[in-house]
C-alpha cells in the first residue's frame, strides 16, 4: 500500500496562434474542471474522460492512497504566460513540500506546453519536482498523444505513458494504465530502464488519426510489444505547430533490462519510419470542399462532414474565422450547419434582438492570418440559449459546457451555432443545444481537426478536410519556423529544415 501525490498542468501550445493562455484561462478550464488545489480536485474530475480521473480510480482500486496537489488545464492557444506557469508550478511544489509522507508523484501532463519563458514547460516542471523529491522517489506522468516529448522529460521522469487514440477517447484509460504500471513498479521494487528516439519528420495533425492507417496499425502493435521484459511502449506523433527545438514525433520504451527497452524502442522507431509515406491525405480549399460536399449530399443518406481544420480550437484556433461560412453561403449550400462561431459581441447583439429578428453581423478577420477576412451579412435569429448543456459523445464524456449566451442563426440555407466561448466542435450535443439535429443535415462543418470523428464518423456519409485561412496550419511545411532543430523533414518525405533563411 503506497501513497501517491497527484497533480499536474495541461496545455497544448500552438506558438503560431493569436491568443495566449493566462491564469484566467486555467481558472476557467473550458470543458475541463477549473484550476483546483487540494481535496476538491478528485471530486471535480471524477467520472470524466481525463487521465487524472482514470489514474485516481484505478490506483485506489489497487489499494493505494492518493494525496491531492494542484491540477489545471486551459484550452489550446499560443504560449502560456510566465505568470500562469510559475503560479501553478509553485502550487504543485508547495503541495509536495507540505504533503504527508508519500511514495510517488503522478503528474497529469500534456507534453506540448510552451511558455513565454520556456520551450519545454513539462520538462522544466518535471525537473523541479525531481529536484525536490530526490533521485530515489518515483515520478510518473501521463501524456497526450500530441506530446512533443523531449529528452529532458524522459530524463526526469521514471515513466511516461501517452494516449493511444486520436480522437482521444482513452484519456481516462491512459490514467488507469499509468496506475497499473506504477503498481507493477512498486511490486518489482526497482525502476525500469528506458529508451527514447526522435522521429525525423513532422506529421500533419489530420493524418495522425488512429481511426485510419497508418496510425491505427502502429498503435495496435504497441500492445503486442509489451510482454516479457518490456513494461511499456509509447508513440507520440507530436504537435506540429510549436516553434521549438524538440517539436516532432518520438517513441519511447521501458523494460526490466536495458536491452529490452532499447530493442523495443528501436523496433517501434523502425515501424514509424517505415510508414512515413502513408502519413498523407487530401485537403480541400473551402470552395472545392463545399462543392464536393454538395455533390455528395445529392445522393447521400447521411450528412457529409467537413473539418474546418485550420480554425480548430483544440489546436490554438479561436473558432472565429469565416472562410468556411463564406464558402457555404456563396455556393448556396442547403441544409448546412456550421459549428461553432465564438463571438461574444455578436452573441450579445443576437440576444438583445430576440428570436425572429434579422441582425447584421460580421464574422472573421480577427486572427491576423492572411486571407481571414470579415464576412458581414444579415442573419435571422432562430433560437437563443444560455450555453449550458452536457456532452453526449465519447470524446467529451462527462463534460458540462458553459459557452455563455448562445444562439442558432441562419443565412440562406446555412445555420450557424453562435457562442461566447470557444470550444472544439466534437460532440453532436453542440448542435442540438440550439435546436439543430445534426443527423438530418446535408452538410456539417465542424471547427475541429480529428476529435470530431469520435462522435460524427458513425453518422457521416463521408468526411472531408478543408483548409480555410486560420492559425492551425494543416501542413507544417507552410509554417514560418525559426527554432526547429535542423535536419528534420517538415512533412512526410518533405523538405529538410536547414534553419531560417
Amino acid at each position: 500500500m503506497a501513497v501517491i501525490a497527484v497533480g499536474g498542468i495541461q496545455h497544448e501550445t500552438n506558438t503560431f496562434a493569436p491568443t495566449k493562455a493566462d491564469l484566467r484561462a486555467f481558472m476557467t478550464g473550458g470543458s475541463r474542471p477549473p484550476l483546483t488545489t487540494g481535496p476538491d480536485l478528485f471530486p471535480r474530475s471524477k467520472g470524466k474522460n481525463l487521465p487524472i480521473a482514470g489514474f485516481v480510480e484505478q490506483v485506489e482500486a489497487l489499494d493505494h492512497h492518493v494525496y491531492a496537489l494542484t491540477w489545471g488545464a486551459a484550452a489550446p492557444s499560443d504560449v502560456v504566460t510566465e505568470n500562469a506557469f510559475e503560479h501553478i508550478s509553485a502550487l504543485i511544489l508547495e503541495g509536495l513540500k507540505s504533503a504527508p509522507v508519500y511514495d510517488a508523484v503522478y503528474l497529469c501532463l500534456h507534453g506540448a506546453m510552451v511558455t513565454e519563458h520556456l520551450e519545454d514547460g513539462e520538462g522544466e516542471l518535471l525537473r523541479r519536482v525531481r529536484d525536490l523529491i530526490g533521485p530515489e522517489k518515483l515520478l510518473v506522468a501521463s501524456l497526450d498523444l500530441h506530446s512533443n516529448t523531449t529528452p529532458e522529460m524522459i530524463a526526469n521522469a521514471d515513466l511516461l505513458v501517452a494516449y493511444r487514440t486520436y480522437p482521444h477517447v482513452d484519456m481516462a484509460d491512459t490514467g488507469a494504465r499509468t496506475a497499473r504500471l506504477l503498481d507493477e513498479i512498486f511490486r518489482r521494487g526497482k525502476k525500469p530502464a528506458k529508451a527514447f528516439q526522435q522521429i525525423p519528420f513532422l506529421i500533419p495533425l489530420n493524418w495522425q488519426c488512429t481511426m485510419m492507417q497508418p496510425a491505427q496499425g502502429l498503435y495496435e502493435r504497441l500492445a503486442d510489444m509489451e510482454s516479457g521484459e518490456v513494461l511499456h511502449t509509447s508513440f507520440t506523433p507530436g504537435f506540429p505547430a510549436a516553434d521549438i527545438h524538440h517539436c516532432g514525433p518520438s517513441v519511447f520504451a521501458y523494460g526490466w533490462s536495458e536491452e529490452a527497452a532499447q530493442t523495443a524502442c528501436r523496433r517501434l522507431a523502425e515501424d514509424v519510419n517505415g510508414s512515413e509515406s502513408a502519413f498523407a491525405g487530401r485537403i480541400y480549399d473551402p470552395e472545392s470542399g463545399v462543392l464536393e460536399a454538395m455533390r455528395l449530399a445529392e445522393i447521400a443518406t447521411r450528412p457529409v462532414v467537413i473539418a474546418d481544420t485550420q480554425d480548430n480550437p483544440g489546436a490554438g484556433g479561436d473558432s472565429n474565422t469565416a472562410g468556411m461560412l463564406r464558402a457555404l453561403v456563396e455556393n448556396r449550400a442547403e441544409q448546412a450547419s456550421l459549428g461553432l462561431m465564438a463571438d461574444p459581441t455578436a452573441a450579445e447583439i443576437v440576444h438583445r434582438a430576440g428570436v425572429g429578428a434579422e441582425v447584421n453581423l460580421s464574422f472573421g478577420g480577427h486572427s491576423g492570418i492572411e486571407g481571414d477576412e470579415p464576412f458581414e451579412e444579415n442573419f435571422t435569429v432562430e433560437m437563443l440559449h444560455d450555453g449550458r448543456f452536457d456532452a453526449t459523445g465519447p470524446f467529451y464524456k462527462g463534460a458540462t459546457f458553459n459557452l455563455g449566451p448562445s444562439a442558432c442563426i441562419k443565412i440562406g440555407g446555412t445555420r450557424v451555432v453562435l457562442a461566447c466561448n470557444k470550444v472544439q466542435l466534437a460532440d453532436q450535443a453542440m448542435y442540438r443545444f440550439v435546436g439543430i439535429e445534426p443527423t438530418t443535415e446535408n452538410i456539417l462543418v465542424n471547427k475541429s481537426s480529428v476529435h470530431f470523428r469520435a462522435d460524427f464518423a458513425p453518422i457521416a456519409e463521408e468526411i472531408l478536410v478543408c483548409a480555410a485561412p486560420g492559425p492551425m496550419i494543416a501542413d507544417p511545411a507552410d509554417l514560418p519556423w525559426s527554432r526547429l532543430r535542423k535536419g528534420i523533414r517538415l512533412n512526410p518525405l518533405g523538405r529538410v529544415w536547414q534553419g531560417p533563411l
